[in-house]
């Protein structure tokens, strides 16, 4: 049985990082944790993956730090190799089990993107499709 911040945390590395290497989907969970640690976010796993603009309860499409939380397509699993792996690394990293090899990334995002934001923050790695931030 998954506790809720375990829930959380595999929900994000499942649907923001399925596709990646094992690295990258490591690195999507540590930048969750790095977040949790922050004062600048949410001290809660859950908190830091559903921030966003929320209107009567519900995410506001688009308006999420994790995209796939609020982008209307439905939430639940469909490959059960994806999601027993990213239980897995869940598991791993919310123990202490994985170091933090993104030295202390906090933000990420596609390759192929350049958000507003990216250049405030430092550049600390590529892995996959992702470039990552602290």
């Amino acid at each position: 049985m998954l506790t809720e911040a375990l829930l959380c945390l595999t929900m994000n590395i499942y649907h923001e990082a399925r596709g990646e290497p094992l690295a990258g989907r490591l690195a999507v969970g540590l930048v969750t944790m790095n977040r949790v640690e922050s004062s600048r976010f949410p001290n809660t796993v859950c908190g830091v993956v559903q921030q966003g603009k929320h209107w009567k309860g519900h995410p506001v499409r688009n308006k999420c730090n994790f995209s796939w939380y609020c982008d209307g397509k439905p939430d639940l699993p469909k490959d059960n190799k994806a999601w027993s792996e990213a239980v897995t690394l869940s598991y791993r990293i919310q123990n202490g089990l994985v170091t933090d090899f993104t030295d202390g990334a906090t933000h990420y995002h596609a390759s192929w993107m350049k958000p507003w934001w990216s250049s405030a923050y430092i550049e600390v790695g590529r892995i996959g499709s992702h470039i990552f931030y602290r």
